[in-house]
């Protein structure tokens, strides 16, 4: 396995072939099989309404490939790409797989700091942006990359026009270089199945993302059992709104579930209500992937009324719990089930069932995927948990990374000595199998020593009639070190105040040190890149308006 990388022990190994998780397949042998079986299907539509069969896909997936190697790419080298939901982007991410090279998938937002040390960490040799349609000057970026990067050679843009200094991607897809090359070098060059595929990045919250290692094999499989949960087949037609280089929109199911079952890919260039709309009502959508946060927005949106979204049958949701409510709204005014799905790119992926009872699909997130998915709830000492009670979800199995790239002194505290994965998120098992989540033990306020599930205090406070949306933070203090702040977004024409707040939460019989003791009325709550709630951002908000008002009542009293 490449350095860097923990690999599996050889016993689990042999366990994962002789299951079958682990086929001896690559991800470009996936995307030739679909050619094989799919050929006529249209297998991707561009925002523009472009439409490109799965016989096309591959031979432009083949001809970028003899291209990298004509401008002397190499099998093991690093990639970054930033590119935006455009067909490019398939064609080259399949492409690097056909001869062994590495994408590493950054998001849209992330920038200069982000992309130049986890360009120097990987050993990048390229980078490929958007171009000058977008609103945000990639170009310029990957320049100060390269300048900072030495090693980046190569800087690839989508669009129309061809930057200075970079190469186009359209006028390589326009070259038919395999009239001049042959097909047959890419065989040659096919990689080790149970080589690294891709690079993902972790969604953590504090620090720079860390890099994930996924292989080719189990990567596939990710794709394959989430496609079966999701019931993905040939009649699929996939709305792709969040950014393709995350793992929820690329995998599980995704693009690459897509794939596997011959359903048709509709890529959406962005997120915004209307430009959904607008694609699901002409292209008949039938399943989409999105955030709870997003799809609160779509049910909000007033323009909604202006579109037949009666196409959607599904929903696969994930990135944060889904609230009840939310599932319940869903299929009241659109018709279709939510299917939340709790997982992570550094592997482990549970679903809900589309067959469980209906308080269990509302109620949880669902259960592991694989036979062979291993999982622990345990508490702060590592002692698993007694049954029904709170703790930290540790798992391993066949498609769950063994240590992050690069990060030895990192993977022994995120890693047991067995293996099992520090995934951080609270859990309880319900009493159907399934697991509930129950929040973040980075989300844990330590009031004077009492622990308090931020997420606990939200789910209640979701219920009060005058809130839409809420996030609770711990705010720092001077004698207990942390208290609660509840971040609240108000429905239309409703009004909040903090002893209203608690009065409501006192009538829940939680204990008092559960309370909030500071409410903020906000507009709206900050997002990632991806869509989640930013606890980050609200933690540094508050922290800096409780310093700015110490300081203003310091000069006051003096």
């Amino acid at each position: 396995m490449r350095e860097g990388c923990t690999p599996w022990p050889e016993e689990l190994a042999r366990r994962y072939r002789e299951k079958g998780y682990w086929a001896p397949l690559t991800l470009g042998d996936m995307i030739e099989d679909a050619a094989k079986h799919f050929g006529p299907r249209v297998a991707i539509i561009s925002d523009e309404g472009d439409r490109i069969t799965y016989t096309e896909m591959v031979r432009k997936i083949n001809r970028l490939a003899l291209h990298l190697l004509d401008l002397g790419l190499r099998s093991g080298e690093v990639l970054v790409l930033q590119l935006p939901n455009v067909p490019e982007f398939i064609y080259l991410y399949f492409a690097m797989q056909k001869i062994g090279a590495v994408p590493l998938l950054c998001l849209p937002a992330h920038r200069f700091t982000e992309v130049s040390q986890l360009a120097d960490l990987t050993d990048a040799v390229g980078y490929g942006v958007p171009g000058e349609e977008s609103p945000f000057n990639f170009l310029e970026l990957a320049n100060q990359v390269r300048d900072r990067v030495p090693k980046v050679r190569f800087l690839f843009n989508s669009g129309r026009e061809t930057a200075k200094g970079f190469i186009n991607l359209l006028r390589l897809l326009e070259d038919p270089i395999e009239e001049r090359v042959s097909t047959r070098e890419l065989e040659r060059l096919r990689p080790d199945p149970e080589e690294v595929a891709v690079f993902l990045l972790s969604g953590g919250t504090t620090g720079l993302p860390k890099v994930i290692p996924r292989t080719h094999t189990d990567y596939l499989y990710n794709s394959r059992q989430s496609s079966r949960m999701a019931r993905l087949d040939g009649d699929t037609i996939f709305l792709v709104a969040l950014p393709i280089a995350h793992n929820f929109p690329l995998a599980c199911p995704g693009i690459q579930g897509c794939f596997l079952n011959g359903a048709r890919v509709v890529l959406c260039r962005s997120p915004q209500t209307k430009h959904m709309f607008e694609l699901i009502d002409r292209e008949k959508v039938n399943h989409i992937s999105l955030v709870p946060a997003l799809i609160n927005r779509c049910l909000d949106a007033p323009e909604r009324k202006d579109y037949s979204l009666n196409s959607l049958r599904g929903i696969t949701s994930g990135g944060q719990k889904v609230q009840p409510e939310l599932k319940v709204r869903v299929e009241r005014e659109l018709g279709c089930m939510v299917q939340e799905v709790f997982g992570m790119a550094e592997g482990l992926l549970c679903y809900v069932r589309q067959d469980d009872p209906e308080e269990v699909r509302h109620q949880t997130a669902g259960r592991p995927i694989c036979p062979d998915d291993e999982i622990r709830l345990v508490d702060e000492e590592g002692r698993e948990v007694p049954e029904g009670e709170v703790g930290e979800l540790l798992c391993q199995g066949p498609y769950t990374i063994r240590g992050y790239f690069r990060a030895q002194e990192y993977n022994r505290t995120a890693f047991t000595t067995d293996g099992f994965f520090h995934t951080g998120d609270l859990m309880r098992c319900h009493p159907s199998g399934n697991l509930v989540v129950e929040g973040r033990r980075k989300d844990l306020i330590n009031r004077g020593g009492e622990k308090i599930s931020a997420e606990e205090i939200e789910n209640l406070i979701l219920t009060h009639p005058s809130v839409h949306n809420i996030a609770c933070t711990a705010m720092p203090d001077p004698m207990l070190g942390e208290k609660m702040c509840a971040f609240v977004v108000l429905r239309e024409g409703r009004t909040l105040s903090l002893p209203e707040l608690v009065g409501f939460l006192e009538t829940k019989q939680i204990a008092r040190f559960k309370l909030p003791e500071r409410l903020e009325i906000l507009p709206e709550l900050p997002v990632s890149g991806f869509g989640k709630i930013s606890k980050k951002d609200l933690r540094a908000f508050i922290a800096a308006k409780l310093q700015e008002e110490k300081t203003r009542s310091q000069e006051t009293q003096g």
